[in-house]
């Protein structure tokens, strides 16, 4: 594992760090999002014994967390079965300063937010790129937004036009032709905004959400507990909510 590139590294301290903090032995129903930084999470999970995770359900977001779950041999649920889960642990495309996220780079973040909602702890953890002062700022590709198909071309003259994203796009897929769809069969619309809007993401995700047709939106505000993130000299910055206010502190390499 020590030949793994530095941002491999980072995003394997966050989640190692986040798992050992927030994964307890009481801990039952577990939500195991997507992204990058997950499969050292799900690593982690499984370095804590095969006697610990005998009795634990694991419930994906996605087709890449569900295939994690069943390769490494834990008990695979669904949120039907588990509509309350005890801690969800997800990474983000981007985190601001009040844990307000930016996440749906991989089209999953429909799923991703009902687990979020559904936990009673959501933690994200990323690496140090993902750390910023506003959403926007590092991941430029825009807002993602799941949209059913027959209304994605409305969404986006209401998006170009009224809401103030006149570079709206539809997500195009990379290795086939034609739109990305999502795990739901959904399409995806990417809208970047301005700095000034993005100042106020709870707002902005309001506003995206009441558009008929959105089905969900990858602005995930007031939401989570704790956001870690891996550093390249092996340290860990940590974000978390005490007393209504995000505090911010960091955890010294091992």
């Amino acid at each position: 594992m020590s030949n793994l590139p530095p941002i491999e590294r980072s995003k394997r301290l966050a989640a190692y760090t986040a798992v050992d903090k927030h994964i307890l032995p009481e801990h039952k129903i577990i939500g195991i999002g997507s992204g990058s930084t997950v499969p050292y999470v799900v690593e982690r999970i499984v370095q804590q014994g095969k006697e610990l995770n005998a009795d634990r359900i694991f419930i994906p977001t996605g087709f890449q967390s569900k295939e994690l779950i069943i390769s490494s041999n834990l008990n695979l649920g669904d949120v039907d079965q588990f509509p309350t889960i005890d801690v969800t642990i997800d990474g983000a495309d981007e985190v601001d300063l009040e844990l307000n996220c930016i996440k749906g780079g991989g089209a999953c973040h429909l799923r991703e937010k009902v687990l979020a909602e559904a936990a009673k702890t959501f933690i994200l953890v990323a690496d140090h790129r993902k750390n910023v002062e506003y959403l926007g700022t590092n991941f430029t590709p825009g807002v993602p937004i799941e949209v059913v198909p027959f209304a994605y071309a409305k969404v986006l003259q209401n998006l170009h036009h009224t809401l103030g994203s006149p570079n709206a796009t539809l997500r195009m897929a990379k290795a086939k032709a034609g739109p990305v769809v999502s795990d739901n069969a959904n399409f995806v619309i990417d809208a970047p905004f301005s700095r000034e809007v993005m100042k106020d993401p709870y707002t902005l995700m309001a506003r995206i959400k009441m558009l008929t047709g959105v089905v969900e939106v990858g602005l995930f505000c007031h939401m989570a507990e704790a956001a870690y993130f891996g550093n390249e000299d092996g340290s860990v910055t940590v974000k978390r909510l005490a007393a209504s206010q995000v505090v911010e502190e960091r955890i010294a390499a091992p």
